[in-house]
């Protein structure tokens, strides 16, 4: 995990495009200028930043999903809930879970679990719309690259994917 990158996602444990589904794996690292305020002598993983890995995590099985021809954005976080505390060097595993896609906004359920308890889970909801910018599109795929994500044919049928429609994947 590269927090001042905001880069969260560190491992693609798994891809179930049929079941639409994905788990990433998330370490926590053990040093960051983020421990030094968050807090002296009892460092945690803001709350807000699992609730990103969740959002990341959740972004990047849409992006897949729609085979990287539309980009996310996060809408919102409903029914966010912290469990306990997070701490460098926690290893986080996140599932998230397609629950919608259509009318460009795709709702998904996101669980975030370290050492097989759970510590977060949220309803996401994420928009989608064409790459703002070429740059975007080419960076999210050298990250997908890098995390390990499957890279086979995401959506057998492309018009439908483009549409948004996703129920036959």
């Amino acid at each position: 995990m590269r927090l001042e990158y905001f880069q969260m996602i560190d491992k693609v444990l798994s891809l179930d495009l049929e079941a639409r589904t994905l788990k990433t794996a998330n370490t926590v690292p053990t040093e960051s200028p983020i421990f030094e305020g968050h807090f002296p002598g009892h460092p945690l993983l803001p709350g807000v930043l699992l609730f990103e890995i969740m959002a990341q995590s959740c972004g990047m099985l849409l992006l897949r999903l729609h085979n990287y021809d539309r980009m996310a954005f996060l809408a919102s976080v409903d029914k966010g809930k912290l469990r306990t505390f997070v701490t460098p060097g926690q290893v986080i595993e996140v599932e998230a879970r397609m629950e919608h896609d259509g009318s460009g906004f795709a709702r998904l359920k996101a669980d975030g679990r370290v050492d097989g308890k759970l510590v977060c889970n949220a309803d996401i909801t994420l928009k989608t719309m064409p790459f703002p910018a070429p740059e975007l599109r080419g960076y999210l795929l050298s990250t997908a690259e890098r995390i390990g994500m499957p890279m086979g044919d995401a959506a057998p049928d492309a018009e439908a994917t483009r549409s948004g429609n996703l129920s036959h994947v």
